[in-house]
């Protein structure tokens, strides 16, 4: 069956990357949304648009009987799943060829087969794949530790857990089954040896009806947060011909196992000494496909189309590889804040467009990142003839991308990717907990020469613009210029004399640090720095300023929206907030307050957590659920839980004050560890 008409089942960055493709082929593409996401690009960019009432994921994108009324009411002819979501969903592909609908994907009994991990690993062992030998909770010794706690169904890392001491084993495994019953709907976990830094890799698998099964190289995946992946490579390094080779002998067997067909990943652990063992196999496309794609020049959402249609393979061989390929997930989140996502409006995306580079995304500049979905923004792709200038050429795009808005993980990536260690392809799971800290440290930049550009851009811009952007905070600033020069400037209620020093303040996002910059404006009408030796004026506009510091000219490009500043430059990108001349006085919290970091839903309290209760400095005490993550909110002291506003259910705002704990000065700090957390 030809397809004509294609509904993807899915939103952002996956939904417009199958899109891009079906226009290629002449195929009309249909879009499913919910309320949130009306729109979003990857409406805007279909042909077709159905909405799914509702704005959390259970009433609309897991909805699968409104899925697949919206293709039959579009005129659908083939419904395709992208990743996430309903992607693995036996019943949902199942309800689509029901239906009458081509589903563009692996057969119903290869995504039941693969569901669950305990299964899988049944299956894979009659295959001759290798694998961890499971280890029974009810009979864990102290020789069995580290264990790997794992939700039996589902993926992203919800339900995970590492226990490296006995005690903790039963009250990790509740946790586990917990977070994997609120995620997937089944609450069956199991346990494996942990296995210290070893690495995931993967093979990509692309199978047809023709009994031709190809094993498109391998991928490295290790860099993960929160068990979930954020820098992949192809091919793997690192691995000798003899580990690839039974890598995709064991990816291939994998595949045949099943009777698989269609574009599918068969994951693996390598340990440090070199052994593969199976984790699970992912019956979709992955998010980081685009790095095979690169390395093989293929278009694998093309090839499951062909698949789906019936048409074979093109040949019994996959095309030979070539080069290197890295992939960067640019997420709305703070690193340095226990991977906090972030929301609110991305008013600036502009990735460097170049030879070898690739951008998929689900957002342009002007869109929302709202609370309901994952935080990634987009994928950044390098391709080159060799890791190292593949990793130089992400590197150095993602460092010169503009990204106004949410605060993102773009430093982390750009710091992961120059990093010795990823330099020299010593790669594990362990990565982030090992750097972390280092890898968000304040940077070697020079905020206060930013500021300074900011400063004198604004000067610049008049007071026009600067009365508007007090009447309209929070929206984009009116920007001016006068002939012959700027008019005195007006800050807030000050009005200032040109000729004398003018001082502006910032303070810089995220971190709160504030800063000063001075200038005055002579004669001339060009402002020029106030006492900072070294520094001269080359060039000013309302958005671009040019100094020449220390001898060194430097290029600064300006970007205001409301009193919010962004300032991009050769040494990194600077956020910052304008500040009034004299601080208002704020409204501050009691001491003791637990307030949301975020917007999201409580989905669980501490057990017997009321006020009253006593409480220890760092135990946790509330669970927020926000953008496919859970997020634990700990006690700031040891003392007593002096009132309690949050309960499970309860959807809050970002400052929202969810409870407050009475510091008890006599108690004695009890040191409370801090497991690794799960998404």
């Amino acid at each position: 069956m030809t397809i004509t008409t294609l509904l993807v089942a899915n939103r952002g960055e996956i939904a417009c990357r199958i899109f891009r493709t079906c226009r290629d082929l002449g195929i009309t593409t249909v879009a499913v949304y919910s309320d949130a996401d009306a729109d979003a690009l990857h409406v805007r960019e279909a042909d077709l648009a159905v909405r799914l009432p509702g704005a959390a994921p259970a009433d609309t994108y897991l909805r699968g009987d409104l899925v697949v009324a919206a293709a039959r009411a579009a005129g659908a002819d083939a419904v395709h799943p992208g990743y996430g979501f309903l992607s693995e969903n036996a019943a949902f592909a199942a309800a689509v060829q029901d239906a009458g609908l081509v589903w563009v994907g692996p057969p119903v009994k290869a995504i039941e087969l693969m569901a669950s991990k305990t299964r899988a690993k049944e299956l894979m062992a009659g295959a001759g794949v290798p694998l961890l030998a499971p280890v029974d909770p009810a009979t864990a010794g102290p020789d069995d530790l580290p264990l790997l706690l794992k939700a039996a169904a589902g993926g992203g890392g919800r339900g995970m857990r590492i226990v490296r001491e006995l005690v903790a084993l039963p009250g990790e495994l509740l946790a586990a089954a917990a977070e994997a019953a609120s995620a997937f709907g089944d609450g069956e976990v199991f346990a494996e040896p942990y296995v210290e830094r070893g690495r995931h890799v993967e093979v990509q698998v692309m199978a047809d009806a023709h009994d031709t099964v190809w094993a498109l190289g391998t991928r490295d995946c290790s860099l993960q947060r929160r068990h979930q992946k954020v820098i992949e490579e192809a091919p793997a390094p690192g691995l000798d011909e003899a580990q690839r080779t039974r890598l995709h002998e064991a990816a291939v067997a994998a595949a045949r196992a099943v009777g698989y067909r269609g574009a599918g990943t068969v994951e693996f652990l390598v340990s440090a000494e070199g052994r593969p063992y199976f984790l699970e196999m992912n019956t979709r496309l992955q998010v980081e496909h685009p790095v095979t794609e690169a390395v093989f020049g293929l278009d694998l959402v093309a090839l499951q189309l062909r698949v789906a249609e019936g048409e074979p393979l093109p040949s019994p061989e996959p095309p030979q590889p070539s080069g290197h390929a890295v992939e960067a997930r640019l997420y709305a989140e703070d690193p340095a804040r226990d991977w906090q996502p972030q929301t609110g409006a991305l008013l600036t995306l502009e990735v460097p467009d170049g030879p070898g580079l690739r951008l998929d995304t689900g957002y342009t500049g002007g869109d929302t990142i709202g609370v309901h979905y994952d935080p990634m923004i987009a994928k950044v792709i390098a391709h080159a003839p060799t890791r190292t200038e593949a990793v130089r050429l992400l590197a150095r795009a993602l460092e010169r991308a503009r990204i106004h808005g949410p605060v993102t993980n773009r430093d982390l990536l750009v710091r992961s990717l120059r990093h010795p260690d990823f330099g020299a392809a010593r790669l594990d799971t362990g990565f982030y907990d090992r750097h972390l800290a280092d890898l968000t440290a304040p940077g070697a930049g020079d905020p206060a020469t930013a500021a300074l550009a900011a400063t004198l851009a604004e000067a610049v811009r008049g007071p026009e613009a600067v009365r508007g952007a007090e009447a309209v905070r929070g929206a984009e600033a009116v920007r001016s210029t006068r002939p012959g020069g700027p008019a005195p400037a007006r800050f807030g209620a000050w009005r200032n004399v040109p000729s004398q020093p003018q001082r502006k303040r910032y303070r810089s996002e995220p971190d709160g640090t504030e800063h000063e910059a001075a200038y005055r404006t002579p004669r001339t009408g060009t402002p020029e720095p106030y006492e900072i030796p070294g520094t001269r004026v080359l060039a000013a506009t309302p958005d671009r300023v040019t100094l020449e510091v220390d001898g060194l000219t430097r290029h600064f490009t300006i970007t205001a929206h409301g009193d919010r500043i962004h300032v991009d430059a050769a040494d990194g990108s600077y956020a910052f907030t304008a500040l009034p001349r004299f601080t208002d006085p704020a409204t501050h919290s009691a001491p003791g307050s637990l307030l949301a970091p975020m917007p999201g839903t409580v989905v669980r309290l501490a057990e017997g957590l009321v006020a009253g209760v006593t409480v220890e400095a760092g135990q946790p005490l509330i669970w927020l659920e926000a953008m496919k993550m859970e997020h634990r909110i700990l006690a700031p002291a040891s003392g007593t839980l002096a009132a309690l506003h949050a309960a499970p259910g309860h959807q809050v705002e970002v400052g929202a004050l969810l409870a407050v704990v009475q510091e008890d000065p006599a108690a004695t700090p009890v040191p409370v560890p801090v497991p690794e957390e799960t998404a």
